[in-house]
């Protein structure tokens, strides 16, 4: 079932601060430039509504956390979320994660890199856009500093042993330890609004952190196409 569109953030808010375009920014992007002070950055790949966006910079004041959203209406209604709290240690960006990550992040530049609920691309045709290849991973691992932790969290168990066998591929990473759930002590006390809805189904979760080791990942940031722009 396709997803219903978004609603539009609050008209009279100020947009500019929170949420940026990926093919405004430049190449290679420093992503502590786009916050008023330097801190750790985390990035959450796939914002969709900004449940984690918003939750993680309240909780984690010490931390900006950067987000990468490729529908312009989602990341809209994120940017809107981020400008009503007034967050100034969180941003969404409108674009590609695969390609921010790819070809535009530079080495060892993240404390975090979060992937939550990622499209499962059911369709055989379609499993080459799953955006945890061990193409991805490897650039993930090329990005993340050593010690820091990349998270999966999936509904798909199939997805999810096809994701930790990439990245064990990779040589990368220490082997992947089970992220507790927590309780929810609220109605927004989830990481996201899909796992809100998965676990109120009484559905099955598979959350996995994987720490990045000390191994050079061997590959460079991959050369720009002619149009960066979000892919349709």
């Amino acid at each position: 079932m396709p997803r219903r569109p978004p609603r539009k953030p609050d008209p009279t808010l100020d947009l500019t601060t929170h949420l940026l375009d990926v093919r405004r920014l430049p190449v290679p992007f420093d992503p502590h430039s786009v916050f008023p002070r330097r801190a750790a950055v985390e990035l959450e790949v796939g914002s969709g509504k900004g449940l984690f966006l918003v939750a993680a910079s309240r909780r984690h004041p010490d931390r900006d956390f950067l987000g990468v959203e490729i529908s312009g209406g989602y990341a809209r209604l994120c940017g809107g979320k981020l400008a009503a709290a007034a967050a100034a240690n969180a941003r969404v960006l409108h674009g590609d994660g695969t390609f921010l990550v790819r070809g535009m992040l530079p080495d060892a530049c993240l404390a975090g890199m979060h992937v939550y609920f990622p499209d499962p691309w059911w369709k055989a045709r379609h499993r080459k856009r799953r955006v945890l290849s061990e193409d991805f991973l490897v650039h993930a691992g090329r990005v993340l500093a050593t010690g820091s932790l990349l998270h999966v969290w999936t509904d798909v168990e199939e997805y999810f042993i096809e994701s930790m066998a990439a990245a064990r591929a990779t040589g990368l990473f220490a082997a992947p330890r089970e992220e507790p759930a927590g309780e929810p002590e609220h109605d927004l006390d989830y990481r996201t609004h899909f796992e809100r809805r998965t676990r109120l189904a009484g559905a099955p979760v598979w959350r996995a952190a994987l720490e990045r080791n000390d191994r050079p990942a061997g590959c460079e940031r991959v050369a720009p196409p002619s149009d960066t722009g979000p892919a349709a």
